[in-house]
């Protein structure tokens, strides 16, 4: 896994992985693993999570606000 980069300093992600339809997301504070993919989440949510994932910013305000219990 990589570490999440945290731009903003405020983030509860603390490492990632990205897969071809998928992306695993790590939070600070848990050993358990959430795994977002194109069949729960949706191909344009994984792929905004990608996204923000390897940006390093805005990646924990947007699993909450659109995929919170969308993991498999």
């Amino acid at each position: 896994m990589e570490r999440y980069r945290n731009s903003g300093g405020d983030s509860g992600v603390s490492f990632y992985e990205i897969g071809s339809d998928y992306i695993i997301v790590k939070f600070s504070g848990t050993a358990r693993t959430y795994r977002y993919s194109h069949r729960k989440a949706g191909q344009n949510h994984v792929e905004n999570l990608k996204r923000l994932a390897q940006n390093g910013s805005g990646l924990n305000s947007y699993i909450n606000q659109f995929v919170k219990f969308k993991y498999d």
